[in-house]
C-alpha cells in the first residue's frame, strides 16, 4: 500500500509541475491537456496494479504473472468477478488492495477535477 501511496505521490506531484507551466488557452489545448493527464493517471494505476500482482506472485499466492496482474486489475478496480481468489491466508490482503485503489482513484478523480477547475478559473 505505502508503494502505491508513494507512486501516486510522485506522478501526481511530477503532473502539477509539468501543468504549473502550461498555459492551455484554446479548446483544443485543452482536450490534448486533458487526454495527456488521463493517460498519466491510467498510467499510474497500471503501476500501482503491477506492483501489487508482483506482491502476489513473490509471496506465491497467484500461480503466474498472467493471473497475477489480472486479479490484482479486478481487485484494485474493485470489480471483483472473483474466478480467481487468493489462498486463504491471503484474502484479506486482497481487501487491503481493494481499499487502497479506491483511495488511489479518489486521490486521481479529485486531481483531475483540481486541475479542470483551476484551468476554468482561470479563463473566466
Amino acid at each position: 500500500m505505502a508503494l502505491c501511496v508513494i507512486t501516486h505521490a510522485v506522478g501526481v506531484t511530477i503532473a502539477a509541475r509539468r501543468l504549473a507551466v502550461v498555459q492551455a488557452g484554446r479548446f483544443g489545448q485543452w482536450i490534448w491537456l486533458f487526454i495527456r493527464l488521463a493517460w498519466l493517471i491510467v498510467f499510474l494505476h497500471l503501476i500501482e496494479i503491477t506492483l501489487w500482482a508482483f506482491l502476489y506472485l513473490w509471496r506465491e499466492a497467484m500461480p503466474d504473472l498472467q493471473s497475477a496482474v489480472y486479479f490484482s486489475a479486478v481487485t484494485y478496480t474493485t470489480t471483483g468477478y472473483g474466478d480467481l481468489v487468493l489462498p486463504m491466508e491471503w484474502r484479506l490482503l486482497g481487501a487491503v488492495e481493494a481499499l487502497t485503489g479506491i483511495l488511489m482513484c479518489g486521490w486521481s478523480a479529485g486531481f483531475f477535477f483540481a486541475v479542470v477547475s483551476q484551468i476554468v478559473h482561470e479563463h473566466d
